[in-house]
């Protein structure tokens, strides 16, 4: 029976590009089970322990949740689609009850003025808005996560919707690779707080509301805090860490949680309520190792993309603000944009979730960094060996060495697209899920320096040598070819 395995972008590196694959089987474990023997890569990626799916993966078969079901023993037959979903750095007819609004009737009084109707009269016209719609808006409160590429469409759209009180929580400045897709800032901006010139640029779009700034990091110790006051909270988030707390820190406070993410083509959609359904927990009760998913700085993001989510995401606010509709509560929305399709995907509450399940473990905020693997707390020891296997070298003493006539070969582990945009003299191009396989080409009698963009993927390769049994000298070009610019040529492309 042919079953197609789609394989999300994330992971298409360890499976030779392919988006998707057909295979025979009887079973959706019958089926990874062919995949994975004909990727190897990728197996690792996909189990853990005992021949589990990770936590952070999960597998449907056609719209079918697997895993809280039968698992990997569910039959499949031929025309399914079994879709791999794993956690990226975004259903069901829902009770009646759960359309109606996040804010309570009270809010909603507040009258319009008439500067107010003349400018949601589009809004006005429509019976499932109308002027008491309108006037729930005016009388709702959003904190955004983020002025990014979610949060740039995101507040721009809730803020000409009329949404009566915008809070941003943002500590990040205006670079120049932001632009082609956070279209809430300028070229002017570039330097600039976001949380500045985002405020400026709603303030544009609609004088009338208020927009409350937070240049801040979001934590532990402040996120409750500036959760309170909100109805409703918005994630426009980009790593692990602050997409756990944002969820945890809303099941503990009752808040309704709207959910984007998006890497590369793909994007990812959903309204996490503890009260009403599952959360991001649920859905990922462990995150991916530090590393397994790049960042957009690392894997690239199509500048449209965090605009359709972001829109998306502002939909489904709006929606929860009004009562309207059915808003994707328990329900996980898929959109590739190169293939300009979009999938949805049924969520189930975990009984067993550590903070919305029926015993939950989960009582306050936790150390996230630590949770997401970024916060390792090794012995004086393990710290010594760490500092011994993981050298470092900085771009200016490597370009003095290599200006010296040091005999030293420079590794590449970066894709050959970003090899294209800008590259060290004399470095060797292979591609970090390649280097183990290619190690043959990598010379153990000269000392090796290995690079990428920042420095995270280089030392990832510099272990996966390692525990590969390669005996050379390896160090770490500390910052990547981005430091190299910075200090030592800046006619190099920084991208």
């Amino acid at each position: 029976m042919a079953v197609t395995i789609l394989i999300p972008t994330a992971l298409r590196q360890y499976a030779g590009g392919q988006a998707e694959m057909e295979v025979e089987a009887q079973t959706a474990g019958e089926a990874l089970d062919r995949l994975t023997s004909e990727y190897a890569d990728l197996r690792k990626h996909l189990y853990g322990d005992g021949n589990n799916l990770r936590n952070f993966v999960n597998v449907y078969v056609n719209d079918e949740d697997i895993r809280h079901a039968q698992r990997l023993e569910t039959p499949v037959k031929a025309g399914d689609t079994l879709t791999i979903v794993p956690s990226i750095a975004g259903g069901a007819m829902i009770e009646e009850d759960v359309a109606t609004s996040a804010l309570q009737p009270a809010h909603s009084n507040e009258d319009l003025s008439n500067e107010e109707i003349a400018r949601y009269s589009r809004h006005l016209i429509m019976p499932e808005v109308g002027m008491q719609g309108q006037r729930r808006l005016k009388a709702a409160s959003v904190l955004m996560i983020g002025t990014g590429g979610l949060g740039a469409p995101l507040g721009m759209y809730l803020a000409a919707a009329g949404v009566g009180r915008l809070g941003i929580v943002d500590f990040d400045v205006v670079d120049a690779s932001n632009l082609q897709r956070q279209i809430v800032h300028g070229t002017r901006d570039v330097g600039r707080p976001k949380i500045e010139s985002a405020r400026d640029r709603l303030n544009d779009i609609n004088p009338l509301i208020r927009i409350e700034t937070y240049e801040t990091r979001l934590t532990s110790e402040n996120a409750l805090e500036l959760f309170r006051d909100y109805d409703i909270i918005v994630d426009g988030t980009d790593n692990f860490p602050t997409r756990y707390l944002v969820n945890d820190a809303c099941v503990l406070s009752g808040k309704p949680n709207v959910y984007g993410s998006i890497f590369r083509f793909e994007g990812q959609a959903s309204v996490f309520w503890a009260e009403r359904g599952a959360c991001y927990r649920c859905l990922y009760p462990e995150p991916p190792p530090p590393g397994l998913v790049p960042s957009c700085a690392e894997g690239g993001v199509l500048g449209v993309l965090p605009g359709i989510v972001g829109t998306i995401q502002a939909n489904e606010t709006i929606k929860l603000i009004l009562g309207a509709g059915e808003p994707l509560i328990n329900r996980l929305l898929l959109f590739d944009a190169l293939k300009m399709r979009f999938r949805e995907l049924k969520l189930r509450k975990d009984p067993e979730c550590p903070i919305c399940g029926e015993n939950p473990t989960i009582k306050e905020l936790i150390d996230y960094e630590e949770f997401c693997g970024l916060r390792p707390q090794p012995n004086a020891a393990t710290q010594k060996e760490d500092k011994l296997q993981m050298q470092e070298i900085t771009a200016t003493e490597l370009k003095e060495r290599v200006d010296r006539g040091d005999d030293i070969q420079i590794i590449d582990v970066r894709e050959p697209h970003e090899y294209d945009i800008a590259r060290l003299p004399g470095t060797k191009l292979i591609p970090l899920a390649q280097v183990v396989n290619r190690m043959n080409e990598i010379d153990p009698n000269r000392e090796t320096v290995m690079h990428c963009k920042g420095g995270g993927r280089s030392a990832k390769a510099i272990e996966a040598l390692q525990k590969a049994g390669f005996a050379g000298q390896l160090a770490n070009l500390k910052g990547g070819i981005t430091a190299w610019s910075n200090e030592v040529d800046p006619g190099v492309p920084k991208y």
